[in-house]
């Protein structure tokens, strides 16, 4: 199994996306993602999900719970504790795709 370090080195850069912020179908929020540290490389895999598939969408969240590598099993194994994976864990049962909006940094 990869290593999720190893996974972030293959993934496109997103220094420049300062927050990515989650919607359900009905417009209301699922969530944001802010590029800070400790957040850093949920926000380079959603927003590699985001350029791939234009949304969270099942066939999105089976391949970001792939890129999360090892945290996907303690996610599974202790809820709340990662929520970012939690959200793609979630998805797989209800099958609502998200929306997504991606706030780049101004220069």
């Amino acid at each position: 199994m990869q290593k999720f370090s190893d996974v972030l080195l293959t993934l496109d850069d997103a220094s420049h996306v300062q927050r990515i912020a989650l919607f359900h179908s009905d417009g209301s929020p699922a969530g944001v993602i802010e590029n800070k540290p400790g957040s850093q490389g949920s926000v380079k895999v959603y927003y590699h999900l985001y350029r791939m598939y234009g949304e969270i969408s099942l066939d999105a969240a089976v391949e970001g719970l792939s890129l999360f590598a090892e945290h996907t099993g303690d996610a599974e194994n202790c809820p709340g504790k990662h929520p970012n994976i939690d959200r793609l864990l979630n998805l797989l049962e209800d099958e609502q795709p998200l929306s997504v909006k991606v706030t780049e940094n101004t220069p």
